[in-house]
């Protein structure tokens, strides 16, 4: 079940955009980030159209009490905190993955020993929380992509296409990668350790450049909009 297609949406002036992270400069010259909306809107909705569909109840239908899914999430112990219940009494959450207390070097061990070793991690081609690995993976291994996401990350620039054909222009610039510059002029090559100290990036911030966002786009992992550096959709951010 699909709800849409980000990037088609984002650059359709007739469709509704549900806001992604991406990273903001501002007009004067501060960082920021817009609300991060896309996990709710592309992952989080149809899955709860794909449940009512199979318990029988699709939307607006009231699911009779004791009537759910028990669903399974695959949490590691290394973001046990992000485990959380269902926000919907249809739904009942189990973590499978901390019943059993396997960290994510567990799931990888499990994972090469079925020759599954290059699992890739679950996110969409354009994700502003990529690193600079999963930049390189798409510019070294699928040219087509590498040129898609490039003309995306030029055509998001000045904000949605819907926001900008009714007037609410984006105060600053958006872009894919983090430094805030043209992905195809981002530096995404492996940063040395003499570059590292020269950009004065901590060892945690250069872990977050190069390998993304540790918890991602999971649907029920999500950073939600607590930590958007943001006012609104396409306002300042702060």
């Amino acid at each position: 079940m699909s709800v849409g297609n980000t990037r088609d949406d984002a650059l359709n002036p007739d469709h509704r955009f549900a806001s992604m992270p991406l990273h903001i400069l501002n007009q004067d010259g501060r960082p920021g980030m817009t609300r991060r909306q896309c996990t709710g809107e592309y992952k989080v909705k149809p899955i709860k159209q794909k449940v009512r569909e199979l318990l029988g109840y699709p939307y607006p239908t009231r699911i009779p009490k004791g009537v759910f899914v028990e669903q399974w999430v695959g949490i590691s112990t290394d973001e046990f905190h992000r485990a959380k219940d269902a926000d919907v009494k249809y739904m009942r959450n189990r973590h499978p993955l901390l019943d059993m207390s396997w960290s994510r070097a567990d799931c990888a061990r499990y994972l090469t020993s079925l020759g599954l070793a290059d699992t890739p991690k679950s996110s969409c081609l354009g994700c502003p929380f990529h690193g600079n690995a999963q930049w390189r993976h798409i510019r070294d291994t699928s040219p087509s992509e590498w040129a898609d996401v490039v003309e995306f990350d030029a055509a998001i620039r000045q904000g949605n296409a819907r926001a900008n054909a009714t007037g609410n222009r984006l105060l600053g610039e958006a872009f894919l990668h983090r430094f805030r510059v043209p992905l195809s002029e981002a530096p995404i090559d492996h940063v040395t350790a003499a570059e590292r100290a020269a950009l004065r990036i901590s060892a945690d911030e250069a872990d977050v450049l190069e390998n993304g966002v540790e918890d991602g786009c999971s649907p029920w992992a999500c950073r939600g909009d607590a930590d958007a550096l943001t006012q609104d959709d396409f306002g300042l951010a702060t």
